[in-house]
């Protein structure tokens, strides 16, 4: 009877290794689909516009300074070092910024969905008004740094830079209440994409300058902007119901409804280094994106131009929630396999390993059957389609191996618990763990409770238990 139990158990050690084996292809299987997912929206991006993130508008103008040198060559020897003097000409290129003062933003996002093949993305179309203005443009006086040289400064120039030009549907702007046309790019190395306006030549710095833009751009997945006034308010509003605020900012006032969103931001120059990384001419922050009560993604970055903004979440990535399944396949058939030993246990049967891999079998088979009918429904639908369907044939085979039905029903009633239990915690996300430790505690307790009087010595004793491949004692056939 030992090397029999000692066998049965290394048997299902075999069993469970093969089925972690197969869940470890049908993970691989759900990467591989989501790594086709995200083909298929860059795929969007690359023929639409990705990504976007605004900076400005922004007052700059280029200059170059130009000083001679005298050099004097210098030789192994005293001889070689009176070789005589050379003169040089030196050139320093710099460009001289000028933020606003205040910058306001109004802007609405309305999300339509585009399809590639099986896979869906949302494309926003961002309308807004920008509204800068400045006090002075005394910041563009330039200076040089070496008597005598030579200074020269290009036109002054309103721009406004995105990361994908190619998503400007129309743009409107107005200088001091005066249509102005705009051009293609900004002249700006760090940000060219975008467009500009030359200002008036001799244009009066000292004077106050007012600029209001109409925006229209299109883009995917994220919309950011940067804080380059020195007190900036920011209102974005959308459609979109699922939104994931991030970059160095979080918004100070926010409400989510079923509808959409409306989100404010109040940023000053005191709490902001833009300014100063936009002269340096950084890079910009990576936006990463947040939950409530959460610090924002890439808060501790350094060397880069702070942002602000918003993702928009998609909550029909049916693969990210697949995968989070996925990931709880092993304690499922450990589970299943606890549930059927129990009742092997209590009611002296007999069950062999291969029956516990084809028990184990059908478990890993509903994850495959998740992964493959949330590709063509909802994952809602989806998975009460497979969970239906493997609670049916784990229902009816168990009604077999134990010989009753009266045995099966509970044992299939188990498992349709813990696919109820496996989406509960796919849903709730912040507090799945607590969920999820608390239903492993009351199982572990109920497994307790229900053995806390079995004598583990007297069954390793020869008895002689029923078969499951046999006829059953005790309960009629079926």
């Amino acid at each position: 009877m030992k090397n029999e139990a000692r066998g049965k158990l290394i048997g299902i050690a075999v069993v469970v290794v093969l089925l972690l084996l197969g869940l470890g292809q049908i993970t691989d299987l759900v990467m591989q689909r989501q790594s086709q997912r995200q083909v298929a929206i860059n795929s969007v991006a690359q023929s639409l516009a990705g990504s976007q993130t605004l900076v400005g508008p922004l007052v700059h103008m280029a200059c170059t300074e130009e000083w001679a040198v005298v050099e004097t060559p210098v030789g192994k020897t005293d001889e070689e070092r009176k070789g005589g003097k050379a003169e040089g000409v030196r050139t320093r290129a710099f460009t001289l910024m000028a933020p606003p003062a205040t910058l306001t933003v109004l802007g609405s996002s309305q999300l339509e969905p585009r399809a590639r093949g099986l896979h869906t993305t949302q494309v926003f179309n961002f309308k807004s008004t920008l509204t800068a203005q400045w006090n002075d443009l005394s910041s563009l006086k330039a200076e040089r740094e070496h008597p005598g040289s030579r200074l020269q400064c290009g036109p002054v120039l309103l721009m406004l830079a995105v990361s994908d030009a190619r998503g400007i549907r129309q743009i409107d702007l107005k200088l001091n209440g005066v249509a102005q046309a705009v051009r293609a790019g900004t002249f700006l190395g760090s940000h060219p994409r975008g467009i500009h306006t030359a200002l008036p030549s001799g244009v009066d710095l000292a004077a106050p300058l007012t600029a209001e833009l109409q925006l229209e751009l299109v883009g995917t997945e994220q919309l950011a902007l940067v804080p380059v006034g020195t007190a900036n308010t920011i209102q974005l509003r959308s459609n979109w119901p699922h939104p994931s605020f991030g970059g160095q900012f979080l918004p100070l006032e926010r409400h989510i409804s079923d509808s959409g969103f409306d989100a404010t931001w109040r940023v000053s120059a005191l709490a902001s280094t833009a300014q100063q990384e936009l002269r340096a001419l950084h890079r910009l922050c990576v936006l990463g994106g947040v939950n409530a009560g959460e610090e924002p993604v890439g808060a501790s970055q350094t060397g880069c131009i702070e942002t602000l903004g918003v993702t928009f979440m998609d909550p029909a990535n049916t693969y990210a929630l697949s995968n989070r399944a996925t990931k709880y396949g092993l304690l499922f058939i450990v589970l299943t396999f606890v549930a059927v030993g129990l009742f092997e246990l209590m009611r002296s049967l007999r069950v062999h390993p291969v029956q516990y891999f084809l028990v184990g079998a059908a478990i890993a088979c509903f994850f495959l059957l998740l992964v493959s009918l949330s590709e063509q429904y909802s994952f809602s639908m989806a998975y009460a389609i497979a969970a239906s369907a493997c609670v049916s044939l784990l229902t009816y085979y168990a009604s077999h191996i134990l010989h009753s039905w009266k045995r099966g029903m509970p044992f299939g009633a188990g498992i349709a618990t813990l696919y109820g239990l496996l989406y509960v915690l796919l849903r709730l996300e912040q507090k799945a763990l607590v969920v999820g430790a608390v239903a492993l505690f009351l199982v572990l307790a109920s497994v307790m409770m229900l053995t806390r009087r079995v004598d583990w010595y007297a069954r390793l004793q020869p008895s002689g238990g029923s078969s499951a491949l046999g006829k059953p004692e005790t309960e009629t056939p079926m």
